[in-house]
């Protein structure tokens, strides 16, 4: 298996993936390892994120799908989970100002009906403001999880299924994902995961079917631009043959 394996520094521009998605992990043990309370590894992480979706939009790539919270993340301590969403409200005030400017789309993967009304206005501003625009999408997974995902997407099947919009027999692959928070995205042909660990944890389950993984012990605040061209250079010398020879 190629995780972790050493990889070329430079990738090839002219070749580079669709769509690559980030597992943001290892704030909280960056934060440990400064002597920092969680909090500030997150904002540390959040600084990541904003020099990272800035490079791929630099380079070309046209999707970039990030796993900002959870469905289990609710489960962490309140003040963290507080610090958390404030960074996100924070970050989306400044991407609403800039997404018109820069031409950027983004779009919010998950179950946002929980949120409280200011964060979920936030979205649906981006959102909005996205509808206007091609080109480069950012893809912020909150309050996400693949399993909670299929499960909805099920359910809404289900419905026009009852409503006389679908017939069950007739369902593809193709047609279930346009039930997914993903509609319309292509699938990621890259995912990378900071920190150490060796999962998905959750994370895009039906879409990463045949996406290639790239595994990394740096931490997300540490996570670099050269570390990315690390990451898409491994994925350019693999042999992606989708079950086939």
């Amino acid at each position: 298996m190629p995780f972790k394996k050493k990889a070329p520094e430079e990738p090839d521009f002219q070749n580079l993936p669709r769509h690559v998605a980030i597992i943001m992990d290892g704030n909280g043990r960056w934060a440990k390892a400064h002597g920092l309370p969680r909090k500030a590894g997150h904002a540390a992480g959040a600084e990541t994120f904003r020099t990272i979706a800035t490079y791929c939009k630099d380079i070309g790539l046209e999707y970039l799908t990030v796993y900002a919270f959870s469905t289990e993340n609710w489960k962490r301590p309140a003040d963290e989970v507080q610090a958390i969403m404030d960074l996100l409200k924070k970050y989306l005030r400044e991407a609403i100002e800039k997404m018109e400017r820069d031409r950027i789309k983004m779009r919010l993967f998950g179950d946002l009906s929980v949120l409280d009304e200011e964060l979920l206005a936030l979205c649906r501003e981006t959102e909005e403001i996205s509808e206007r625009y091609e080109g480069f999408q950012v893809n912020i997974c909150l309050n996400y999880g693949g399993r909670d995902e299929i499960l909805h997407a099920c359910k809404s099947f289900a419905e026009d299924c009852l409503s006389g919009k679908a017939v069950p027999s007739e369902l593809t692959e193709s047609g279930f994902s346009d039930y997914l928070y993903s509609a319309g995205v292509p699938d990621p042909d890259l995912i990378i995961r900071p920190s150490g660990e060796l999962r998905l944890s959750n994370f895009l389950l039906w879409q990463s079917a045949y996406s290639e993984l790239y595994f990394t012990d740096v931490l997300w605040p540490d996570f670099s631009k050269e570390e990315l061209c690390r990451a898409i250079a491994a994925y350019q010398h693999r042999s992606r043959r989708y079950g086939g020879v």
